[in-house]
């Protein structure tokens, strides 16, 4: 989830309760079958399977997990088809969503979704309402014991990376998309931690929400990061401490 703090979705994968965990577990392994089946299960041949694999890593999921939804992909035995879609969404109190999913029935899918709102004080935008609002970027998470700032920040920027960003908490490298795959290699191939990296959606332009409406709007979207179909949830809202 988007919006709390650059470090807001490592922690997200860091500690959740063993059914949060579980839940999550699943939605990764939907994730791996359906971009095993699409494109095969050689992440060096399939960007889409090798995003997925570093949100595995991210959080802790199993390596058998991960081998049996390859294998589940690449098999035959799952014949449904999906199709990716992009909701874009108003919360409460002027927050921007961009819901990425994946679904077999869209019909069902937007049903849901649409009733989800309804109950929560959300709502659809209008075409491209939301989208303008954000870029899309590589961010690559480091913890600060992981390597020292001035010989990451000089490896990140030989390999490509667009911006290097240190905070008390770790170190971001951010890229344009189609360089994140050379930093993140970089990186890993000296041998870095890297805490949590992935291609995300941004926004510059944030909504700030008070403690009184911060429950509400949390709460809309932990609906819908809950919801099968959904792969991410990016919000532009500021939620300050």
């Amino acid at each position: 989830m988007a919006g709390h703090s650059k470090w807001a979705k490592v922690k997200h994968f860091k500690g959740p309760i063993d059914a949060k965990r579980a839940r999550t577990f699943a939605k990764l392994s939907r994730e791996i079958t359906v971009a095993a089946k699409l494109h095969g299960g050689d992440p060096d041949l399939n960007p889409r399977l090798r995003m997925v694999l570093l949100k595995c890593r991210a959080a802790n999921m199993p390596q058998e997990n991960v081998d049996r939804a390859i294998k589940k992909g690449t098999g035959g035995g799952d014949t449904r088809q999906y199709e990716d879609l992009v909701y874009e969404i108003y919360a409460p109190h002027g927050v921007a969503l961009l819901v990425e999913l994946s679904t077999d029935n869209r019909n069902r899918t937007a049903a849901e979704i649409r009733s989800i709102l309804s109950k929560n004080g959300g709502s659809m935008a209008t075409h491209g309402a939301v989208t303008r609002l954000f870029h899309r970027k590589g961010q690559i998470f480091v913890q600060r014991d992981a390597a020292p700032e001035e010989t990451l920040m000089e490896l990140a920027l030989e390999a490509g990376a667009e911006d290097f960003l240190a905070d008390p908490e770790g170190f971001e490298i951010r890229t344009e998309p189609g360089g994140f795959d050379a930093v993140h290699r970089a990186v890993e191939a000296r041998g870095i931690a890297i805490a949590s990296a992935s291609v995300t959606s941004l926004s510059d332009v944030l909504a700030t929400v008070d403690a009184v409406h911060a429950p509400s709007v949390q709460r809309l979207i932990e609906l819908l990061e809950e919801h099968d179909d959904v792969k991410e949830v990016f919000s532009n809202a500021d939620f300050g401490e």
